[in-house]
């Protein structure tokens, strides 16, 4: 894996629902088990979690291609893959 691009964590987006206020840890590396969030698997590469935090309780569709400009939520990247 290249430092600069992560693994490919899926491909499609997860819809997840979420709790206004609460914080949210995404996977930004691609390798987490716990997709689309954070496990640890980052740790020795150069990657870090994104911390999201909810608006409002509603559905999010968390990205987890790795490859989204709305990170971490899905603009349809994982389209093109």
């Amino acid at each position: 894996m290249s430092e600069m691009m992560p693994e490919i964590g899926g491909r499609a987006p997860m819809p997840i629902e979420v709790e206004e206020g609460k914080s949210y840890w995404w996977c930004a590396c691609g390798r987490s088990k716990a997709q689309p969030f954070c496990d640890g698997s980052h740790k020795g590469t150069g990657f870090t979690p994104l911390e999201w935090k909810a608006q409002a309780a509603e559905k999010a569709f968390f990205c987890t291609c790795k490859r989204s400009s709305r990170q971490p939520l899905c603009d349809g990247s994982h389209k093109r893959l």
